[in-house]
């Protein structure tokens, strides 16, 4: 159970199903939908969880991307100056899937959230492009996004409408251009990671979503809202880390969960 700093706001629900694919109405805390329809600054921090709900396959973890291929050979800088064409027919294969995959009710929802809240901002450790696709205009890639590709020669960055054609890409100055996501060994983004903190620092409300919230930096955005006054609400298939400290813990589906709290609180 989570444990916040007002028991009025601290619950834990597993959501049970009331039939196929419909989600009871979870019982939500009076003092946790007060907080929910009053607050103006509001984020969403996601992770893998959401994504494999629109059938895009998770990184880690079992049945995850890399228990299949080597990251050493596929998302490293070493590996890519080996062979760049491998890594790209990889990622072109990447984006053909994904291009294929749609937004799920939990997308469809936080892109509601946005044109509620007066201030929103998605944070997002996904490379899929998939907030946009459901129509986020704020949106954070703490991991780059993988229809973007950009030369390190120049800083040349070109936003790709469809699955790369030509392999490997050359940028106009004749070096190859590079996925623009952020690869095993490397910083994420200055600038993006600044913008998460500040957007965290400044959240009356943080929804952590499909995430296990233990990679570093993106580990240490819900704790930041939750010691600057903000509250915390969980939504992953079972608990983690988050669950700890979380204001409110609901497990299951995310495509289940966001659109029946999403409903209550109408």
């Amino acid at each position: 159970m989570g444990h916040g700093p007002e028991k009025g706001l601290t619950q834990e629900v597993r959501l049970r199903m009331s039939g196929p694919g419909q989600a009871e109405t979870p019982k939500l805390d009076k003092g946790l939908v007060k907080k929910i329809r009053e607050a103006r600054t509001v984020s969403v921090l996601t992770g893998a969880g959401v994504s494999a709900e629109s059938g895009i396959p998770t990184f880690r973890g079992a049945g995850g991307i890399w228990d299949k291929y080597d990251f050493r050979v596929l998302a490293t800088h070493e590996g890519f100056r080996k062979d760049p064409r491998l890594v790209w027919e990889w990622y072109q294969l990447r984006q053909v899937e994904i291009a294929k995959a749609r937004p799920n009710p939990a997308h469809m929802v936080i892109a509601d959230m946005e044109k509620r809240f007066s201030s929103f901002s998605v944070i997002t450790q996904n490379i899929d492009g998939m907030h946009a696709r459901a129509g986020n205009k704020k949106v954070i890639e703490l991991h780059g996004n993988i229809w973007r590709m950009r030369c390190e020669r120049d800083g040349l960055e070109l936003v790709l409408g469809a699955p790369v054609s030509d392999i490997p890409p050359l940028c106009q100055c004749g070096s190859i251009l590079r996925p623009d996501v952020v690869w095993f060994g490397e910083q994420l983004p200055k600038n993006e990671v600044e913008e998460a903190s500040r957007v965290a620092r400044e959240s009356e409300l943080m929804f952590v979503v499909g995430t296990s919230a233990v990679v570093y930096p993106a580990a240490a955005l819900p704790v930041i809202t939750k010691n600057s006054g903000g509250a915390v609400v969980e939504v992953n298939l079972e608990p983690t880390d988050v669950s700890t400290y979380a204001d409110a813990s609901f497990f299951g589906r995310a495509g289940d969960i966001l659109p029946a709290i999403w409903k209550a609180i109408q």
